[in-house]
């Protein structure tokens, strides 16, 4: 088997590593590996730092996970943090606010995680319709509890086998599988089944024949197997049922478009997906001009610009399913601005953490079904339990949501957005060979999407558009942990991806924009009080995550 391009290209960018082009996989690992030995001698790296290069299986597709060794040389002395500038005693708003993390995790829809949040034991909260005033009402799941708690929902999907429609039912499986169709045309049909291109009227009723075509094909099986409909409760989530308790969250957040992790990833750095639809091994990353060139550039470019210091983390042991960080979409994975997440734990605790922190957990801790949805709790629970100790908590926001829904059931239609530019959906356009590449259908590394994109469409009818970027994806939980954070408050303001951008673009980059979506996004302040920080002394102790177990059910086959 013949390495595939990421692995070659990342090889020559990162190692200086040439000839070996063409080679097999056993002759190509001793010959990075060796390389990988001579970086670690001339930098000092740290070995432990360095896990083994491998080859994983992830959706039936081999894929090569390469560590790059540059990006980690800061762990070993020069991990120190660049810092951020103290906000002005006279400082109003937004400006008070020294520190943005934000933590996104994989493949979760509110209901999902958040839909049972009003009828938990302690809730603050009650359930809806919500009134757009009522901050105090979660629009989560319609249930009834028996004396016991046990919840019984309304909520369900039909199943075209001609059985029962599926409620949604309390899944006690922390490791749930198959990995559900979140595809741009997945997702289309679990919004509308019946009309996936007009996905803006959708009933959200296609979650379970949809994954019965693709996932989980119906042979025999009860009505709880079909895993898109299951939710969790407080029992099964309690640190994050917590959260959502103590802090404030926002029950109108949407991915920002209808598909999978690449062109959500994109978005939350870009503003856009500039067309694209889909990850895949055909449409990797391309390393060798520093990731994927947005027409308009990135965050990151803007924090450059301003003279803002920022980091990503990236847990070294534990690879995120596109082996790179997420950031490396659309940046060189290197130091300074690629760290560890040991150089963030030390720089929360001496106070160092730059202007603005993304941390990425590989697929163990970020709750990428199949992987034990507790290991990412408590992975999530030491970020936030780090700066709540930390010297910088006082004026610090940590931004915690989920990058798109995975296939997982929510009952809230995803309303209309503002396209964020005029580039189709798989008729891709950045810089990477400018002018000719900023023609929509010129840009880089497109085929799988523009493909995906055809599928869709081939499905309209007669006097029908095809689907565009002018509707964001599927629900998704949203909290905010900042001294900030009205206590136990509901928004009802809708964001996206778009949101995280507009706040830090707000507070860090002189209101600055990328595309149409930020530009219009907002930046859902209405979750915070800067003038009393009333959240100052409150907590949620890192005990509350228990924590992944080989008993944890549905975890061993």
């Amino acid at each position: 088997m013949e390495v595939p391009t990421i692995g070659i290209d990342l090889a020559k960018e990162v190692f200086g590593l040439h000839g070996v082009d063409g080679l097999g996989r056993i002759a190509f690992r001793k010959r990075l590996v060796r390389k990988q030995h001579e970086v670690q001698a001339r930098h000092r790296v740290c070995e432990q730092l360095l896990p083994p290069l491998r080859f994983i299986r992830y959706r039936q597709k081999q894929m090569l996970l390469l560590l790059a060794a540059a990006s980690f040389f800061s762990a070993c002395g020069n991990g120190a943090g660049s810092g951020s500038p103290v906000p002005g005693p006279n400082a109003k708003g937004l400006a008070k606010v020294r520190n943005i993390i934000v933590m996104m995790q994989e493949n979760h829809s509110f209901d999902n995680y958040l839909g049972a949040l009003p009828y938990m034991p302690g809730s603050p909260y009650h359930p809806g319709p919500c009134a757009p005033t009522d901050n105090t009402c979660v629009d989560g799941l319609t249930c009834t509890a028996d004396a016991g708690g046990t919840l019984t929902c309304t909520n369900s999907n039909p199943d075209a086998d001609g059985s029962a429609p599926v409620a949604a039912f309390h899944d006690p499986r922390l490791c749930v599988a198959p990995d559900l169709d979140h595809s741009w045309t997945g997702t289309h049909h679990e919004v509308n089944f019946g009309d996936p291109n007009n996905a803006l009227a959708g009933l959200m009723d296609g979650f379970v024949n949809q994954n019965d075509i693709s996932e989980q094909t119906d042979s025999g099986e009860k009505a709880t197997d079909d895993d898109t409909m299951g939710f969790y409760t407080q029992d099964d989530l309690p640190y994050y049922y917590g959260l959502a308790k103590t802090f404030a969250l926002d029950d109108r957040y949407f991915a920002s478009t209808l598909s999978q992790t690449v062109p959500n990833r994109l978005y939350e750095f870009a503003g856009t997906s500039f067309g694209h639809l889909v990850t895949s091994p055909g449409e990797s990353v391309p390393t060798s001009s520093g990731g994927y060139q947005p027409i308009n550039g990135t965050i990151f470019d803007l924090l450059d610009k301003n003279g803002v210091p920022w980091g990503e983390y990236v847990d070294t042991g534990d690879l995120t399913e596109l082996g790179i960080p997420y950031g490396g979409l659309v940046h060189t994975p290197t130091p300074p601005h690629f760290q560890t997440f040991d150089d963030f734990m030390s720089q929360a605790k001496s106070g160092d953490l730059p202007s603005v922190s993304y941390v990425d957990f590989g697929i163990s801790n970020n709750e990428h079904p199949p992987s034990d949805i507790r290991a990412g709790e408590a992975k999530v629970a030491s970020v936030i339990n780090a700066v709540r100790n930390g010297p910088s908590w006082k004026a610090s926001i940590i931004i915690f949501t989920y990058d798109e829904h995975g296939g997982a059931y929510d009952h809230v239609t995803p309303p209309a957005a503002v396209a964020p530019d005029d580039i189709p959906p798989g008729l891709c356009a950045d810089n990477s060979n400018p002018p000719d590449s900023r023609t929509p259908g010129n840009g880089a590394q497109c085929d799988d999407s523009k493909q995906e994109a055809q599928k869709l469409c081939s499905e309209a009818k007669s006097d029908e558009a095809c689907a565009t970027f002018d509707q964001y994806g599927i629900r998704l939980p949203f909290i905010v942990i900042s001294p900030f954070a009205k206590p136990s408050y509901v928004s009802h303001t809708v964001g996206d991806h778009g949101s995280i951008l507009a706040l830090i673009e707000n507070r860090f980059a002189k209101g600055e924009r990328l595309t149409a979506r930020d530009a219009q996004a907002n930046d859902l302040e209405d979750l915070f009080d800067f003038d009393n920080a009333p959240s100052l002394h409150a907590r949620i102790r890192p005990a509350f995550a228990p924590g992944p177990s080989s008993s944890d059910p549905g975890c061993n086959p």
